[in-house]
Parts: structure tokens; C-alpha cells; sequence
């Protein structure tokens, strides 16, 4: 499809900036994406992202029906199971979730590094890596002009800042617009999936998303990723002719490394971490992970032992504050670079795609001419800025995601603890209750435009 006013400026080549882009492009809307890192396959580890409806219908909205068909094919298998399990691998609860064929109403087990090289897929003449957005300038004709660390710069009729949490642009733009600490702390470790480890899991944990509610103030998430091809890359038995034609055509398949493994993840209140765990990595990470569990399961135990040092990641979970309203003009933002929130919903990366596809929508209004391009950005911040950052309330409200939880504390925490496993335990057990939370699941409330 020919080009057509105007030409957009993408900061950063994370999920929201490259499904916008792909958006954009199908809309015959000329677009270049800058990215810091240097090559496809850095700055990102194979954790897993819950695709919900909001992301999938603008995955399939943005990208090009065989892309989108691949991004299926990629997805690892689908959870069967939400489950709440104490630091002793004792069930609390376990929801079974409804099986679909829908490709967009249903929850998609993502690999982020398989999720990336889906979306680089067919945008080689559109990102330019090794780019380190420096600042911006706005000209009196309208147009906006991207410096960049190695001496070189870009100009477009808008720049749009997919730059996350650290965003440069918003730190030029939106300099009031803050991000904070919540108070908590991740270490994310991948465990190949092998007979052995397999054997460690229990079945229903295996098949499902598991919530760990241990002890102590030190929580936990379990997901086994199990792919439809073989670490060799070869497609597994079993796999659709359509989704294994996909596989064998896609360039991902070998650029990427993904292969089947268990992702364990634990946090808890900053307090209870080594001053200086944003440092750490590899072995010196998993004991600190191993000295915050010392009475977890031993197989919960001998899992973070097995873990890939390489993979061993601490990570310090933040949130925007609200932000006032801003005039608009020719640089807007989405994703991460405007409203970070806490995994505490698991829809960051969701609300992220949502942003791309109303962008997009509003930015190809202003292409046909139906409106100018900053009252298309405009209609796009007016709706973004409330959805956005009721996400990132809801997700600080989720327990155990603020490092101020009662859940943390030395004598509530233990009444927090029980009750938070006793309302699961209800949930799961009466069945207007445990069919609103698969509702619930299947569906997050106001997570629809």
C-alpha cells in the first residue's frame, strides 16, 4: 500500500511501539522505529506475558492476518488452570479455565523474546537498532526532529515516546510525569523443562498459572512454557499442518532460542532484599532467591537451584503517579513511557497494544484527512490517559504488590496471609463465586474500549 502523511517517529521497539507500527504501516502510514539495543535479540528474557482480548484484537487489528496467525502459532500452550498453592506446594484453590478456539477471547501464554521477533517480523526496512534517543525538537512548521547518542537525527510529523518505564521522552516532555517505587522486588529465573524438572511440578501447577502465597511475606508465581517445536527447532508432533507451515516460514523460529521451560518468580517487600540485589546475577541472584525460601517445598527449592544463572533477573517493580492533563501536540506517548503499572493485574503489556491500536486508528483519521493530526492525538490521549491509569491503580490495589502491604508486616502480615488464602479457598469452593472469577479471568472487567 502507498504511503501517505504524515511520517511517525517510534522511540523505542517494545511491544506497544511495534504493534503500532505494524498498524501504521497497514494503513499505508509512513513509519520508522528507533531502538536503543544493538540486535534483535537484546535486552529481553524469555518470561512469560498473558496476551488477553485486549491485546489479541489489537494484535489482529495491527498486523497482517498471516502475522497474526503466526503470533498464534507461537503462543505457548494455553494455561488450563489458575492456581493458589502455599510455600509447601499445598493446593488453596485451583479454578479451571474454559477452553476456546477463539483466537482473540482467550488468555495466551507469550514468551517476550518470541513476542518480540513476532512483531520484527516484516519491519526490517522500518527499525534502525543501536539508536539511543537523546531529546526531541518541535519546529514551527509542525514537524519534530529525534536526536540520537551517535551524532545522527530523524524528523517526522510525530514522535511517539514506546520508550517504558525510563522513558527519555517523557523526561523532555512530560517532565512533571513521575514514576515511584512500589516497594517491591522480583527475581525472575527460567528452568529448562526437562524430565526431570517436570517430575518436580505437580500436574495441575503444570498445566496452570500457579500463585504462590508463602510464608512470610515471600510470594511466588509458577508457569511451565511448553512451545509447538523442539529446542533442536524441529516442529513437535502433533502440531497442526497449518500452525507447522507457519513455524517453518517464520524467520523467528531461528533467530530466536525459546524453548520449553518453567518460569519461577518470586518477590516480596524490598525490605527483606540485599541493599545492593539490583546488582546481582546469575548463581550470586538464585541465593538470594534460595536464602528469601528456606522453607518453601524442597522441589520449589531444587527448581531455583536448577534455574539458568543466565536468566536469573532481579527486577524493581514501579508505578506512575497520576498525571495532570497536558496540551497536545506533535509527541505523545503509550505503553510503559506513560502509565507503568505493577504485574499485579498482568495488564501492562495489554493496555500497552490497546494504546497502539487507538493510536493507530486516530492517527489513520488524520491521514484521510478527517481530522488534523494533534486533534487525532488529541481524541487519543483524552481516552488513554483515564483507561490507562485505572490499570495502574487496579494493579498497585492487587495484594502483595506494594511493599506497604499489610502482607509484609511482622504480625498482620500472618492475618493477611490467612485471609487472602481463605478467600480463595472460598472462591474456588462455591460456584457463583468461582464462576465470576473465570469471568473474571477470561475477561477483566472494564478491559474493553
Amino acid at each position: 500500500m502507498s504511503t501517505t502523511g504524515p511520517h511517525v517517529l517510534i522511540i523505542g521497539a517494545g511491544t506497544g511501539g511495534l504493534c503500532l507500527a505494524h498498524g501504521l504501516r497497514r494503513a499505508g502510514i509512513s513509519v520508522t522505529v528507533y531502538e536503543r539495543h544493538q540486535h534483535s535479540t537484546e535486552g529481553l528474557l524469555g518470561y512469560r506475558v498473558g496476551i488477553g482480548p485486549t491485546g489479541s484484537r489489537a494484535l489482529r487489528e495491527c498486523l497482517s492476518p498471516k502475522l497474526f496467525a503466526t503470533f498464534l502459532a507461537t503462543c505457548a500452550r494455553p494455561p488450563s488452570y489458575f492456581n493458589v498453592v502455599t510455600q509447601r506446594l499445598r493446593q488453596t484453590a485451583s479454578f479451571e479455565l474454559r477452553p476456546t478456539a477463539d483466537p482473540v477471547h482467550t488468555e495466551h501464554s507469550v514468551a517476550r523474546m518470541v513476542l518480540r521477533q513476532v512483531l520484527l517480523t516484516d519491519l526490517g526496512d522500518v527499525v534502525r537498532f543501536d539508536k539511543t534517543f537523546v531529546r526531541y525538537e518541535q519546529h514551527d512548521d509542525g514537524t519534530v526532529t529525534a536526536y540520537f547518542a551517535d551524532g545522527t537525527s530523524a524528523t517526522g510529523d510525530l514522535l511517539v515516546a514506546a520508550d517504558g518505564t525510563h522513558s527519555a521522552v517523557r523526561r523532555q516532555y512530560l517532565p512533571h510525569a513521575v514514576t515511584r517505587d512500589a516497594g517491591t522486588i522480583n527475581i525472575a529465573t527460567r528452568i529448562p523443562l526437562t524430565a526431570q524438572t517436570r517430575d518436580l511440578v505437580p500436574e495441575r501447577v503444570r498445566k496452570g498459572i500457579s500463585l504462590i502465597f508463602g510464608a512470610g511475606g515471600t510470594m511466588g508465581v509458577l508457569h511451565v512454557m511448553e512451545f509447538k517445536w523442539a529446542a533442536d527447532r524441529t516442529i513437535k508432533p502433533g502440531v497442526s499442518a497449518d500452525d507447522a507451515a507457519l513455524l517453518r516460514g517464520w524467520p523467528g523460529l531461528s533467530t530466536d532460542t525459546s524453548a520449553d521451560y518453567i518460569n519461577l518468580i518470586i518477590w516480596s517487600t524490598a525490605r527483606r532484599f540485599p541493599a545492593d540485589v539490583l546488582q546481582r546475577r546469575g548463581e550470586d541472584l538464585i541465593r538470594v532467591a534460595l536464602d528469601l525460601t528456606p522453607n518453601w517445598h524442597p522441589h520449589l527449592r531444587e527448581l531455583l537451584r536448577m534455574s539458568d544463572p543466565g536468566s536469573a533477573l532481579p527486577i524493581k517493580v514501579s508505578t506512575s503517579e497520576p498525571t495532570p492533563p497536558w496540551k497536545s501536540s506533535t509527541v505523545t506517548l503509550l505503553g510503559d513511557a506513560i502509565h507503568t503499572m505493577t504485574p499485579g493485574r498482568g495488564v501492562g503489556a495489554n493496555t500497552a497494544l490497546r494504546d497502539a491500536r487507538l493510536l493507530c486508528a486516530h492517527l489513520t483519521r488524520a491521514a484521510a484527512g478527517d481530522t488534523t493530526l494533534v486533534q487525532a492525538v488529541a481524541d487519543y490521549e483524552a481516552a488513554m490517559v483515564p483507561y490507562g491509569f485505572a490499570r495502574v491503580a487496579e494493579s498497585l490495589h492487587r495484594s502483595g504488590t506494594s511493599g506497604d502491604d499489610r502482607m509484609y508486616r511482622p504480625v498482620v502480615g500472618r492475618l493477611a496471609l490467612l485471609g487472602a488464602r481463605g478467600y480463595f479457598g472460598v472462591t474456588s469452593r462455591v460456584p457463583p463465586l468461582r464462576r465470576r472469577f473465570v469471568d473474571d479471568f477470561h475477561t477483566y472487567e472494564g478491559d474493553q474500549d
